[in-house]
């Protein structure tokens, strides 16, 4: 395996690697040293949302119409780790199943151990290898999060908020958190009676915010239904990322 295998898309390569990245081994760190100045051409996008939001299916969508568009795609879905094995669950790789054999197509699972903010350690670590290796688009799917959980933010260019019918009287009491960062907000399941209200309570709730106002798109992501005007409104949108701070 050598950072050359990854930049000619060696697939096989590039599975071990993202091991190594994700296990912190001096193996990883060399690779990555090696790759880093190669990384910066992937638009990264970050899809959050409360447990239920339906970010899955959703990111199976985009993952559908950038592929149809003839574009590589990489989806790092952070999942819950095993109470047994500190290993990913796995629900997020089993529902993209349909990608399994498109070569174009990259899926990795990282497990949380235990750290906060709705994703891994080294997701950031492997979003580079992923961008080094030359997918076009990179897609961080974070496990459900609440209100302060914003470090999606500080890794994607553009952070979506995916949420749905029904939480309209919660939108203020997330406002100080990752309503406040999210420059697109995808309002999923917008059959269901109280799209338009929550449509009404996010745009109240971000009114007030300086700069670019969010945009929000209704979708139904188990039909595809609104994921390209999605799409549309991400790219549309102002890249933007976070600042970290010591």
């Amino acid at each position: 395996m050598s950072a050359q295998q990854i930049l000619d898309s060696d697939l096989r390569a590039l599975a071990r690697a993202a091991t190594h990245v994700e296990n912190n081994t001096p193996v990883g760190s060399e690779l990555l040293a090696e790759l880093a100045p190669h990384a910066g051409r992937a638009l990264i996008i970050g899809l959050t949302g409360p447990p239920g939001a339906g970010k899955s299916t959703l990111c199976n969508q985009l993952v559908r119409i950038i592929r149809a568009e003839g574009l590589k795609v990489a989806v790092i879905a952070v999942d819950p780790s095993s109470p047994l094995t500190g290993g990913a669950i796995l629900g997020d790789r089993i529902r993209m199943q349909q990608h399994h054999d498109d070569p174009n197509v990259f899926i990795r699972s990282m497990a949380t151990r235990g750290f906060a903010g709705g994703l891994a350690r080294s997701t950031k670590d492997l979003t580079t290898l992923l961008d080094a290796a030359g997918y076009d688009v990179v897609i961080i799917e974070t496990v459900g999060v609440g209100q302060s959980e914003i470090e999606v933010a500080r890794l994607a260019q553009v952070t979506v908020l995916v949420l749905v019918p029904g939480t309209g009287d919660d939108v203020q009491s997330i406002k100080a958190g990752i309503m406040e960062v999210a420059q697109v907000f995808a309002i999923n399941k917008a059959d269901l009676p109280g799209a338009d209200l929550l449509a009404s309570n996010i745009h109240a709730a971000t009114a007030l915010d300086t700069g670019t106002p969010p945009e929000i798109v209704k979708v139904v992501a188990l039909d595809g239904k609104g994921v390209d005007e999605l799409l549309t409104a991400i790219r549309r949108a102002p890249r933007r990322t976070l600042p970290t701070f010591a």
